[in-house]
């Protein structure tokens, strides 16, 4: 029951906040063989590259502008086309009423959407035992879609306990 509650809350935030977007995905590219423009790692101060890969539609710009994004706070990006990312996400455990405008991996983490740098990082460095993150939809304060986050965005964790809040900033 609560589960369900927490789906419904996380599906109300998304069409309440006009980010429900409908997306058609033509096909899956099974290769995940990097993109050509990733970048040269950035060393962190402890002398090791942040990495992060994405699974992204090719054709989708707001996915690009996150990429660059992370590059521009240190990561190295490995940008993968796969127009059925959002299966892929589904199948890792992102809540189908969570999903976000594409899916990555970090550190063993699936993160799900246009989230902030810092969540990342603190996702990273707390390692809570979940499965991952999600940002639900296309949030028009979130990076990727805007230059400057304004306002709170709501990020959900998922896994094996459910579905609950971890960040709401």
């Amino acid at each position: 029951m609560q589960r369900r509650t927490i789906l419904g809350l996380i599906a109300g935030g998304i069409v309440g906040a006009g980010a429900l977007t409908t997306l058609t995905w033509a096909q899956n590219s099974e290769e995940e063989a990097p993109v050509s423009g990733t970048t040269t790692p950035v060393s962190t101060p402890e002398g090791t590259a942040k990495q992060i890969t994405i699974w992204r539609d090719p054709g989708c710009g707001c996915c690009d502008a996150y990429a660059d994004y992370l590059e521009g706070n240190g990561y190295t990006v490995t940008r993968i086309d796969d127009r059925n990312f959002d299966k892929t996400s589904i199948s890792v455990g992102v809540p189908k009423e969570g999903l976000g405008c594409h899916l990555a991996k970090i550190e063993g983490y699936f993160v799900s959407g246009l989230v902030p740098v810092e969540i990342l990082e603190r996702l990273v460095n707390e390692q809570p035992e979940i499965a991952g993150i999600t940002l639900p939809g296309m949030p028009a304060n979130a990076p990727g879609m805007a230059r400057v986050k304004s306002g709170t965005l709501k990020t959900y964790a998922f896994g094996e306990g459910g579905i609950s809040v971890y960040s709401d900033e």
